[in-house]
């Protein structure tokens, strides 16, 4: 199932894109005029996704993506080259929580658990923007937007006033976010001398079931950061960490 771009319309890609703040970034893209494809790891779920929203009139596609697999990660990217010869926006959205805050100490959180956080978190975003860059060096001045979280920001954990110092009940997420912000400087630093532009955002505190519905923002708010990023203009920055138009500390 797809819809048709117009010659001039941007095209993005958003990983983990069947529910939450990934579905709702799918939208404000839309809505925005990009035609988006709407990635889920599982097919089926990701052309319900988009068809709710082509019921909304906005121009979104289904594409099957599993961030862990490399088959699917190529599939993928040969579905886009085939279909639309280039991306102009990428959004690394896909992310999970393998570990259980209420089981352990950081030292006693399972290995296997660290290997799944770190699968998806890191090793998929630099997977699949690895296979998608070719497509994003076609675009004009393509965009890379990583999901991120301040629970990577090393120096908020050390600061005794930021609302994450006391919380390190999920160490292997953390991890895998300050890694991820560590590739994006490092890929951000790579493409300086070409249009592509390359940011982390935090989205905030948002309620989604990640959080079990805890939280401070809802989830229109939470996709805001991302839309930003991806729509930056020309002028905007490259290789940063930002949150609603904040800069926020490594």
């Amino acid at each position: 199932m797809s819809t048709v771009p117009t010659p001039d319309s941007r095209v993005a890609l958003v990983t983990g894109a069947t529910r939450g703040i990934g579905f709702e970034t799918v939208r404000q893209l839309a809505r925005a005029g990009v035609h988006t494809l709407l990635a889920g790891r599982d097919r089926a779920k990701a052309v319900e996704a988009a068809l709710r929203l082509q019921g909304e009139g906005l121009p979104v596609e289904a594409i099957a993506l599993d961030v862990t697999r490399a088959e699917s990660i190529a599939a993928a990217a040969d579905e886009v080259a085939r279909r639309h010869g280039r991306l102009d926006i990428l959004v690394n959205n896909a992310g999970i929580i393998a570990e259980d805050p209420r089981a352990a100490a950081p030292s006693q959180q399972p290995l296997q658990a660290w290997r799944e956080t770190f699968e998806t978190n890191l090793f998929g975003v630099v997977a699949v923007t690895r296979a998608l860059l070719p497509l994003l060096r076609r675009a004009p001045a393509a965009r890379i937007v990583n999901v991120s979280s301040l629970l990577g920001s090393l120096a908020a954990h050390s600061d005794p006033a930021s609302p994450v110092h006391g919380f390190k009940a999920v160490p292997a997420y953390s991890a895998s976010k300050s890694a991820l912000n560590s590739w994006t400087v490092h890929l951000a630093h790579e493409l300086r001398d070409t249009p592509v532009k390359v940011n982390a955002v935090h989205p905030g505190y948002v309620r989604t079931d990640m959080n079990a519905g805890a939280g401070e923002l809802d989830v229109a708010t939470g996709a805001k950061t991302s839309v930003e990023m991806a729509l930056l203009g020309g002028d905007g920055p490259s290789g940063g960490f930002v949150h609603l138009g904040e800069t926020l500390p490594w």
